[in-house]
């Protein structure tokens, strides 16, 4: 699978969102990565794939806990900032501008572990972003997932989108915990376990590192009356700001076979 026309927007757009995406607060929050490091629970020492690193700060938290780690970005941005983040591990982190999908990366394969934060609501096809990684795992290694979600109910899963999409246009799509867990099944895995928790964002602070596709006061006006999506909830606070309610999902499987 060659190079797309959303592959090519997905890089432009993060290597201008690099700076403001690494200082993000759902994005940098060390308790958050170290939970998902927690969840993951992959083997000691285990060699992993960071599938859609960014700028090297899920990299670096599993490096710190002693794993090793190849990161694969679209952006060139993204894969600069994260080796100079990972630059303490030494030979233990490796960082590339590629797509999980170039067959280069068989040589790079097989790993004991994979990992995504926030990529599958990127993915146009987030079934074969998963079955790509499974692809690339050896027997009994561990696949794990991390992006915010939204409703089971497609009405309110719609709602959703076209908010997501007003804010970034790269998004595609934000999938119910369920249909993650779904997506892990039909993959072949097993074992394959939930987690969740909820977050919040502060609306200029998200929408100002997005790329939109309306215009930030439109956008807000939209929000002013609420919105009622599991995983997207908006509150007016007194100083009228307004905070959103999210929920992301923590998946972990294990690919069958021995290990």
């Amino acid at each position: 699978m060659g190079e797309t026309g959303h592959d090519r927007n997905l890089a432009d757009a993060f290597d201008g969102q690099a700076a403001d995406f690494e200082r993000a607060p759902v994005q940098s929050d060390p308790a958050a990565l170290k939970r998902l490091v927690r969840e993951a629970a992959f083997p000691d020492g285990a060699r992993l794939l960071d599938a859609g690193c960014g700028p090297g700060l899920v990299s670096a938290a599993f490096l710190e806990a002693g794993y090793r780690v190849e990161g694969v970005d679209l952006s060139n941005e993204m894969i600069e900032r994260a080796r100079k983040r990972c630059a303490f591990a030494g030979d233990r982190a490796q960082f590339r501008q590629a797509s999980i999908f170039e067959p280069g990366i068989e040589a790079l394969a097989p790993f004991d572990g994979a990992v995504s934060r926030y990529v599958i609501h990127h993915m146009l096809d987030p079934e074969r972003f998963l079955e790509r990684q499974v692809e690339l795992l050896k027997p009994g290694g561990v696949l794990v997932a991390c992006d915010h979600i939204t409703s089971p109910s497609p009405e309110a899963a719609e709602i959703h989108r076209r908010l997501e999409v007003g804010r970034d246009r790269t998004h595609t799509n934000n999938l119910s915990s369920g249909r993650i867990v779904d997506l892990f099944a039909a993959a072949g895995l097993v074992d394959v376990s939930l987690h969740e928790e909820a977050f919040t964002l502060d609306f200029d602070e998200w929408f100002d590192r997005g790329t939109p596709t309306e215009t930030k006061a439109d956008f807000r006006a939209s929000l002013i009356a609420g919105v009622d999506v599991r995983g997207f909830t908006t509150t007016r606070l007194d100083d009228q700001s307004i905070q959103i309610l999210c929920i992301r999902a923590i998946v972990r499987g294990v690919k069958p076979g021995p290990t």
